[in-house]
């Protein structure tokens, strides 16, 4: 999973993306951590976009199977 830093009008957003094993970029969640601490901003992102990817896996097995 890696983090890509992007500027909007109001501050900069880091995005969770992700690379699956079909080679597709996997755009999972957004936010800004503007008024939040950076340990419990990561802390949730990390968590979202684990699961989300996770889902995401579970739907190419589930395809791949048919």
């Amino acid at each position: 999973m890696k983090q890509l830093p992007f500027g909007v009008d109001d501050g900069v957003w880091r995005l969770a993306c992700a690379v699956d094993p079909e080679r597709k970029a996997i755009l999972m969640v957004a936010g800004d951590r503007l008024g939040t601490s950076s340990a419990r901003f990561y802390k949730t992102l990390i968590t979202k976009a684990g699961t989300l990817f996770a889902e995401h896996l579970d739907a190419m097995k589930k395809r791949s199977k048919k």
